[in-house]
């Protein structure tokens, strides 16, 4: 039979064919021999459970049109990240999840939720991020504020939520979908949200795919160290430096660069161009470590 990984927890993974029927099944011992890991979002072949076998068997993944590490999930076509007034937003783990979306060849949106409590969150969002190719959607999973807008940018895609604890996801896979998944609130004493969902979870609605995913707050950029150069190409607003004097150009001071320039002109958002060197010199320092 052949269905989509649904959930995952234990060495166990819940499976879901098209006529909805779910299968709790565990993986064949040659994935682990393969270093291969069942995700949520898979398409697999599987054997039922029978009387004598309780739980049946995943025989085999069929190929990925995308995989993701951190959330580890497989067959997304749209990463929303998710932000909001409380916990504060991290931007800088906002765009290593934008570098990696971009790599893997994914649509992105920036939802800001709980925007009921900031207003004006979002527009500060927008003023960041304009010029690099990602909506950024006003929301509020308590008052229902974006929602059209947010079920548009939604369409028929697989999407999985990301972000940190406490920013929403869980409630608005609630709102959405009309479902009562458990949802945790911030912590007063560190201003952090407490995360109830440990596990990835994909929902199915009517047109469309969600996943509820962990909260986290660090993740590294990328699993495999690549050359620093190719950074500047994951920044859609930085594709002004054919005018740059040198080529090519890393935007790190080099004489005319056309980055530095509209940074300086107030084109480029400095914040944003900031945590990119940031990224930047992390990816020179492994990528000078990359033998050790």
């Amino acid at each position: 039979m052949e269905g989509v990984i649904i959930q995952g927890r234990g060495g166990l993974y819940t499976v879901e064919d098209s006529a909805g029927g779910a299968y709790v099944l565990r993986a064949k011992n040659r994935f682990r021999r393969q270093h291969i890991s069942p995700l949520v979002g898979d398409r697999v072949l599987f054997t039922p459970g029978s009387v004598s076998d309780e739980h049946g068997w995943i025989d085999e993944i069929l190929p990925r049109d995308s995989v993701f590490v951190r959330p580890p999930v497989a067959n997304v076509t749209l990463m929303a990240l998710v932000v909001a007034p409380e916990p504060a937003p991290d931007l800088l783990l906002v765009d290593r999840l934008l570098v990696q979306v971009r790599r893997g060849g994914l649509k992105a949106a920036l939802i800001v939720n709980k925007s009921d409590l900031e207003p004006g969150l979002a527009g500060k969002m927008q003023a960041q991020y304009r010029g690099a190719d990602v909506p950024v959607l006003t929301v509020s999973a308590l008052t229902g504020q974006g929602e059209k807008e947010l079920l548009d940018i939604i369409g028929a895609e697989t999407v999985c939520l990301s972000g940190q604890s406490g920013v929403g996801k869980s409630t608005l896979i609630n709102r959405l979908m009309d479902l009562s998944v458990e949802t945790g609130d911030i912590s007063p004493r560190i201003r952090r949200g407490r995360n109830t969902t440990r596990h990835v979870e994909l929902f199915r609605g009517k047109d469309f795919r969600l996943m509820d995913t962990p909260g986290f707050s660090l993740i590294t950029l990328e699993t495999e160290v690549s050359d620093p150069v190719f950074l500047r190409e994951e920044y859609p607003e930085f594709r002004l430096d054919e005018d740059c004097r040198f080529n090519p150009c890393y935007h790190q001071g080099e004489p005319g660069c056309a980055v530095r320039r509209a940074v300086d002109a107030g084109l480029i958002d400095r914040s944003r161009y900031d945590r990119y060197i940031v990224l930047l010199r992390e990816t020179q320092e492994a990528w000078r470590n990359r033998y050790d």
